[in-house]
């Protein structure tokens, strides 16, 4: 990029687990990292992207100088935000009344009345909100998109049937640390889940009823009813209810998504969707508070609901909870 074209980036949240995709995807795309800032200040992966980067581990230190930097007629374009999800709407808020656009990693908020205060902000700085909504990017969700919009244009009632299972086995450190604390993370659901409701939201359409089987610490399942799909969903960190096949392999994941019995297969691809995000976002597109407000309504719904007894439409692995 041209230096006349490069935007000026700063950082809130520097050393969390997907800061260093932030980084990565602002030095893919041609731009600079002018400020970060991070509570915990071990931060090597700096060195590789942008060691010129100024740093702090102090919010107050980190403000002033985005000040300074702006009143010595200078400009922050851009704010990414990757700290805790609790905390994301403050650092949106700090982004937009400091004369930046704002791109924060999922869960954009943690519940929806948030996302309508955010317009208000949005308007008033004539500033963006930006989210990460990686998985809309990846080429084979988007040529599912594109099938299943076929399809219905053919038969508008068609009703599929989604299976989702993800299990993303964590340590006792994930319960000791803020992604624990549903007050925080906004539990299972909000911090591994988010993107998939946004996903299948975005293909089958709207939600229109919600079940909730199971919301234990360490895994939640449930039924979604959407406009066009029965979906089934089960998230787990909890590695024993990951499928034994699955384990002798060593693998510590499983990721599937099947419509109408059919694994759909989307393991590969995911490494520069973050990048790709950040062009989508430079070039004009991007999603902003309207096209997160559907997945944050569905897991803030689902955080409020009270578990019903498992039925037939319960996912199969809710079995598995109930007889470890």
């Amino acid at each position: 990029m041209k230096k006349e074209n490069m935007k000026n980036f700063a950082l809130i949240g520097a050393s969390g687990y997907i800061a260093p995709r932030h980084m990565k995807a602002i030095k893919e795309t041609g731009n600079n990292l002018v400020v970060a800032m991070d509570t915990y200040d071990g931060i090597g992966i700096m060195d590789s992207n942008f060691p010129q980067a100024d740093f702090f581990t102090e919010f107050e230190r980190f403000s002033a100088f985005v000040d300074s930097f702006k009143r010595d007629g200078n400009k922050i374009d851009y704010m990414a935000i990757t700290t805790p999800n609790y905390l994301h709407d403050s650092h949106i808020r700090f982004a937009l009344k400091s004369g930046s656009n704002a791109i924060c990693e999922k869960p954009l908020v943690l519940n929806p009345k948030q996302i309508d205060d955010l317009k208000v902000v949005e308007n008033e700085s004539a500033k963006k909100v930006y989210t990460i909504l990686q998985l809309r990017l990846h080429d084979s969700i988007i040529a599912l998109k594109e099938k299943i919009s076929k399809e219905l244009k053919n038969n508008p009632d068609k009703i599929y049937d989604i299976d989702l299972t993800y299990l993303t086995s964590r340590g006792k450190w994930y319960f000791e640390s803020w992604k624990g604390d549903e007050a925080k993370s906004g539990g299972i659901a909000s911090n591994i889940g988010v993107h998939f409701f946004d996903m299948l939201s975005w293909i089958f359409g709207e939600l229109q009823e919600n079940v909730v089987y199971i919301k234990n610490p360490d895994a939640n399942a449930g039924y979604m009813k959407l406009k066009n799909a029965n979906v089934r969903w089960f998230l787990s960190v909890n590695y024993n209810y990951i499928p034994e096949d699955i384990k002798a392999t060593g693998k510590t994941t499983f990721r599937s998504i099947t419509v109408d019995k059919e694994e759909f297969e989307f393991s590969e691809g995911f490494t520069d969707l973050h990048t790709k995000s950040y062009n989508d976002i430079l070039n004009g597109g991007g999603f902003g508070l309207d096209d997160a407000k559907n997945s944050i309504v569905i897991v803030s719904d689902i955080r409020k609901m009270n578990t019903v007894a498992l039925d037939e439409k319960a996912h199969p692995f809710c079995e598995k909870v109930f007889s470890l």
